[in-house]
């Protein structure tokens, strides 16, 4: 088997930032997978709450500079780096002044939603697929893990599927219990838009809430995967829903995780 590329996308990972159970997977899957042979790249937002000096996070200046749109706007994308300790593993950070800076994830001190996590979603989904485009490193394999990197299949399969870095790449969609109730204000699915995509490929964020990234997430994804917690009625409806049209699976936590996601990422890219 070749030594396959595999790029993870994630909204935290430990030990730069631990609410959810993401975390931990992502700090475990990664370095497993390395271990096994395969090359590495990791991107998750550059929530505030991330201590830059006590992780070492620095700006990768060659990296940074592009125009992201969300809509109509354009916000400046900013690339920082650190690398895990105890681990040949480096994190990429996307990063933008006025989505990340703010001391909080995804609620401020008063627990009440962002309400611009939509865009701080779509930002970070396009931010990750032109960093690794400027990084030159074409992917085999595109794990996304979490509701916040649900775009991110869809935009493989359109605005980016000609493009030599990603025509070869499959993705991998996980879904964890981190669901939310908070629905999203002013037009999604133009905000979402990039080019080759028109609004019926969108359709699943119609409902503009947590369901809608999932939808989208599991709908272009080449595999969906369950993480190995217990799930609200509304979420085990989705994927009932999804099923019949693809293969969903369900890894659990235990010694087979790394041999069950080796096997997995080697028949997707094979």
């Amino acid at each position: 088997m070749s030594k396959l590329r595999i790029l993870y996308a994630a909204t935290e990972i430990d030990p730069f930032l631990q609410t959810t159970k993401v975390a931990e997977f992502l700090r475990r899957l990664p370095q497993g997978m390395q271990e096994m042979g395969m090359e590495i790249r990791i991107f998750v937002p550059r929530f505030g709450i991330i201590n830059e000096r006590k992780n070492r996070l620095h700006e990768v200046v060659r990296l940074s500079g592009i125009n992201i749109a969300v809509g109509e706007d354009e916000k400046p994308l900013i690339i920082k780096v650190a690398s895990i300790p105890n681990a040949k593993l480096q994190v990429y950070f996307i990063d933008n002044e006025d989505y990340f800076h703010r001391k909080s994830v995804l609620v401020d001190k008063n627990d009440k939603f962002h309400a611009d996590n939509d865009e701080r979603a779509i930002f970070f989904c396009k931010g990750v697929l032109e960093t690794v485009k400027k990084l030159g490193w074409a992917p085999d394999i595109v794990h996304c893990n979490d509701w916040m990197t649900g775009l991110i299949p869809m935009y493989l399969k359109t605005t980016y599927k000609k493009d030599p870095i990603f025509k070869d790449a499959k993705s991998v969609f996980t879904i964890y219990n981190n669901e939310f109730d908070y629905k999203f204000e002013g037009d999604i699915i133009e905000k979402a838009k990039m080019l080759d995509i028109d609004d019926e490929m969108l359709s699943g964020l119609k409902t503009a809430d947590f369901g809608g990234f999932i939808k989208v997430g599991m709908e272009y994804a080449d595999s969906v995967v369950k993480s190995d917690e217990d799930f609200s009625d509304n979420l085990n409806a989705l994927f009932l829903e999804y099923s019949k049209s693809k293969q969903i699976g369900q890894v659990g936590a235990d010694e087979n995780l790394l041999t069950s996601y080796y096997a997995l990422y080697n028949e997707l890219a094979n």
